[in-house]
């Protein structure tokens, strides 16, 4: 018999076991604000309910019948969004997100101090001029790397403006809808998806070329039958030319979703310009955009600030933040350059304009994240009303 033959001895091999590690609570660059989003589990019997400073919680309504047991769901009516309301007594766990929240003046305090913080540790005058210059050039690099993994559908548009589910439904006629700052689509396949009216001409626009061949390359768009519904193409808001295929007064819907937050404070007379312009009269633009003191304003450290509520990503994408009476002025002031029917200068009209403040949780993390949220209709103003302007 043969060495090879003989059946070498089993040998078990005792393996250390690997402890499951706890997944981490807060990312490094989140560690500055710990105090402020985490809420401890047990807190000191000496100090508040909540622990301090992590007590820097929400301001309460007064307990309603909302509260029953009847309606675990906390809404007035359980299919309409917005009407949550954090009350007395309520845990703030039991639901992922909390409408309306307004913050104590603690917490409001707190962005005061980050604010100073942020400004007195602002970018240099190079970085500036380097994240400026050319900011297209860094959502390429963006969508380069992210493709279309980044960012979720954005299926809830429709509650947030259902203006958008009637121009979609079949036999609405024809309409002309144009998404400004389309990205990788997050918006314009959702509405594609739901669209059954075959009059309807989808314009998704973006200055980032790398984000309109993302659209370009998805098999939706490529599988449209003719003649498409949804077009793509490179466009910046605040450039001199209209976007392709578009005329002036040809656009009844303008869409700007987290979009006039990426452009400079001095880019937003001719984004207004180019808008108007499109718009026929009476169409409208759906506004959604950054709040003043929303966490992602709040949670930027040092090397951030380009300018008062002006920051900068540290993928190098601008963001700006703004408040309710900032937006109305943008949108309700006269547009230089614009002129009515009657020679006088032009503006839109506000529709509607309202601060979307909103808790989130994460309920396993036990963290609370204070969102805030500007939403707002504005009206290019029909012809007559164009004309009443220049009436004595």
């Amino acid at each position: 018999m043969e060495l090879d033959d003989v059946a070498a001895p089993v040998v078990e091999v005792q393996l250390p076991i690997r402890n499951k590690q706890q997944r981490q609570q807060l990312t490094k660059g989140m560690e500055h604000m710990r105090s402020y989003v985490i809420i401890p589990e047990t807190p000191p019997a000496s100090e508040d309910a909540y622990g301090v400073p992590a007590a820097y919680e929400p301001i309460r309504k007064p307990t309603t019948t909302v509260a029953s047991d009847e309606n675990p769901q906390k809404r007035s009516d359980p299919f309409q969004f917005g009407t949550r309301y954090l009350e007395e007594g309520d845990d703030i766990f039991a639901h992922n997100a909390w409408d309306h929240v307004e913050v104590d003046a603690q917490y409001s305090e707190f962005i005061e101090q980050q604010t100073i913080f942020q400004r007195e540790n602002q970018v240099s005058d190079f970085d500036k001029q380097r994240f400026n210059d050319k900011p297209e050039k860094w959502w390429d690099k963006f969508y380069g790397n992210n493709q279309a993994n980044f960012f979720k559908d954005r299926k809830w548009l429709v509650q947030e403006f259902p203006v958008l589910g009637e121009v979609t439904k079949e036999g609405y006629g024809a309409v002309t809808l144009l998404e400004v700052g389309a990205g990788a689509g997050n918006t314009a396949f959702p509405l594609l998806a739901m669209n059954r009216n075959r009059e309807l001409r989808l314009h998704a626009c973006d200055y980032s070329a790398k984000a309109i061949d993302v659209i370009r390359s998805q098999p939706a768009y490529t599988a449209q039958e003719s003649p498409a519904v949804l077009q793509a193409d490179v466009w910046d808001i605040a450039g001199q030319h209209l976007p392709p295929g578009l005329t002036p007064g040809s656009v009844d819907l303008v869409l700007l979703i987290f979009i006039f937050s990426a452009l400079s404070p001095d880019q937003w007379t001719q984004a207004l310009r180019n808008i108007f312009t499109l718009l026929k009269p009476g169409g409208e633009v759906l506004f959604r955009d950054y709040g003043r003191g929303d966490l992602a304003q709040v949670r930027f450290k040092k090397g951030r600030y380009l300018d008062e509520n002006f920051y900068v990503r540290g993928d190098g994408t601008r963001v700006y933040f703004f408040d309710e009476l900032e937006v109305r002025k943008i949108w309700s002031s006269s547009i230089d350059g614009v002129t009515g029917n009657s020679g006088q200068t032009a503006a839109f009209e506000v529709r509607d304009l309202a601060v979307d403040r909103r808790m989130l949780v994460n309920r396993q993390r036990k963290l609370k994240m204070y969102r805030c949220w500007m939403q707002g209709r504005f009206m290019k103003p029909s012809r007559s009303e164009i004309e009443k302007v220049g009436e004595p």
